[in-house]
């Protein structure tokens, strides 16, 4: 049988990257997934790809910063599904600017996408969780959320936001049985790096490595949660 035989998982950002690779990983340990990001063309190919593989997939297209579209993604997978036993919230958005130069609906979005869509979205799934009495809320933060740099001080603050909303969340549900973890990428290999930084990229994490340590989180042993877990390149990729 295999690890994640029988479970329902949520994933958003699910079209590419990061979010991609951990739908991958989970279709192919069992679990039938639900795959939400905006555009839907991405999403079916990505279903497609489980499916060929034997898993299942439903696609469920879905703007984060709309809280009738995140009600929508939770009850058409309970519709579809049955039930939910694990959440992914991995989609992600940015600009780079100065303070100074930065748009304030940028910031809007940013905090919209990387904070509070995973609240609302584990608001919303919680309850089914809490009746289960068990499953996982696995949050996808960065380790900019843990030291700001110039140019990307609301997603620095939305991923750190991220980081204690997690914290304090776990200690809410922890005795449910329910896991609450995040984990922190460092450079990952993906479009949301542009090839102006000029960052060597066989050297980067890669997204599949990500997917790993959800894995890891969503099959750790019931006596234990791995809160924090943080995936840096193994080389650096400035040299």
């Amino acid at each position: 049988m295999k690890a994640l035989s029988g479970k329902i998982s949520i994933v958003t950002g699910a079209s590419r990257g990061i979010g991609r690779a951990v739908a991958l990983l989970l279709g192919s340990s069992g679990s039938r997934v639900a795959l939400a990001a905006r555009s839907e063309p991405q999403l079916r190919a990505v279903a497609e790809e489980i499916r060929r593989e034997g898993g299942e997939a439903i696609v469920l297209p879905t703007d984060l910063t709309r809280d009738e579209e995140i009600e929508r993604l939770v009850k058409e997978t309970l519709a579809e599904c049955g039930s939910i036993d694990y959440l992914i919230n991995n989609a992600g958005w940015g600009k780079t600017a100065p303070i100074v130069q930065a748009k304030v609906e940028d910031w809007d979005r940013t905090f919209q996408v990387n904070l509070r869509a995973p609240m609302v979205l584990s608001k919303l799934v919680l309850p089914t969780l809490i009746r289960k009495g068990g499953g996982a809320i696995v949050n996808i933060s960065s380790v900019a959320g843990k030291s700001g740099q110039a140019s990307t001080a609301a997603y620095s603050a939305a991923k750190a936001g991220l980081v204690c909303f997690t914290e304090s969340l776990y200690e809410e549900v922890r005795e449910y049985g329910i896991k609450v973890a995040v984990i922190l990428p460092g450079f990952v290999d993906t479009e949301l790096i542009p090839p102006t930084r000029r960052l060597n990229r066989n050297k980067m994490v890669r997204p599949e490595d990500v997917a790993q340590a959800v894995l890891f989180v969503l099959t750790a042993p019931p006596s234990s949660c791995p809160v924090e877990i943080t995936v840096r390149p193994q080389r650096n990729p400035h040299v």
